[in-house]
């Protein structure tokens, strides 16, 4: 078993006779950093499901190829990941409320004929915050960083969704994040939704209204990045999640840390949307502490 697939890969004959229960994956670009395939196969195994789940390497404008030799290969789904899954909406047939709320999709389902497109990254994202700190999204008034993105307008439509009091949109371009703005109160019933720039007189202020404070930027992927906002906004009644899981603890969390406040990062989340996903393939609850021990 190889570590990443290619397209090349599913489309050689003898994949199909090397792999014959291969028939989950997640794609994206690049994708061997991945840490699904070991959740999934610890939950798959568990369950005695004879099946096994693969990272694919899928290069933009190929997606609709790759679902193509996946229903011919008899693929169960797959996960999609950066930087396809407004690709892979664009190549569904049906959608679920999940999908549409958000706006993208990471699950495929692969059903008599149709590809249905589903997004558990909402969904996840709620679960994890309720778990790593004992609070619903409902209670809490967010900061989001970097709401802009693909991720962060996820994460902005699950919030307002979930009832959150207040949600605070930062970005660097602060003109993407009006159509969000008003996305949220208009069709998610969002209650106070407010955009701005990362000046940092702004960003401590929306700070210190701010319960919950959620990093969707890519600050934080290395050791030398820079904090996605100044220190001086953070302080120990806040939460801070952050959205990047590996490093497992970035600057960002570190900061928060020595300050005493409640923090997490983004593998709680990869697990629960992974749980997600896991259901809506299979129609049954996986194994959430097998997943987690797969992810180590």
């Amino acid at each position: 078993m190889k570590h990443v697939y290619t397209l090349a890969d599913l489309r050689d004959p003898a994949f199909a006779e090397a792999m014959p229960n291969a028939k989950l994956a997640v794609i994206g670009f690049p994708i061997k950093h991945s840490a699904s395939p070991q959740m999934h196969q610890a939950a798959l195994d568990e369950a005695g499901i004879d099946l096994q789940y693969i990272r694919v390497e899928v290069e933009p404008g190929d997606v609709d190829a790759c679902f193509v030799e996946m229903e011919r290969l008899g693929f169960i789904g797959c996960n999609v990941t950066v930087p396809h899954k407004l690709d892979a909406m664009a190549q569904c047939d049906e959608l679920t409320d999940d999908a549409k709320a958000l706006g993208a999709t990471n699950t495929i389902l692969f059903k008599e004929g149709k590809r249905i497109g589903h997004n558990s990254d909402g969904p996840g994202l709620a679960r994890a915050i309720f778990e790593d700190f004992g609070k619903s999204l409902t209670e809490l008034r967010v900061l989001i960083l970097g709401a802009g993105g693909g991720a962060g307008r996820a994460i902005a439509t699950q919030c307002a969704r979930e009832g959150s009091p207040a949600i605070y949109l930062s970005n660097r371009t602060v003109e993407k994040l009006e159509p969000i703005a008003k996305s949220l109160t208009e069709e998610h019933g969002a209650k106070l939704v407010y955009t701005l720039s990362t000046d940092e007189k702004d960003l401590i202020n929306a700070a210190n209204r701010a319960d919950l404070i959620i990093n969707s930027t890519s600050l934080g992927l290395h050791e030398d990045d820079i904090l996605p906002l100044p220190v001086t906004a953070l302080s120990a009644r806040h939460r801070i999640y952050d959205a990047v899981y590996n490093p497992p603890v970035t600057p960002l969390l570190a900061e928060a840390d020595k300050l005493g406040a409640k923090t997490s990062n983004g593998l709680s989340m990869l697990l629960h949307q992974g749980a997600n996903s896991y259901s809506f393939w299979l129609g049954q609850e996986p194994n959430i502490t097998a997943m987690r021990k797969g992810l180590g």
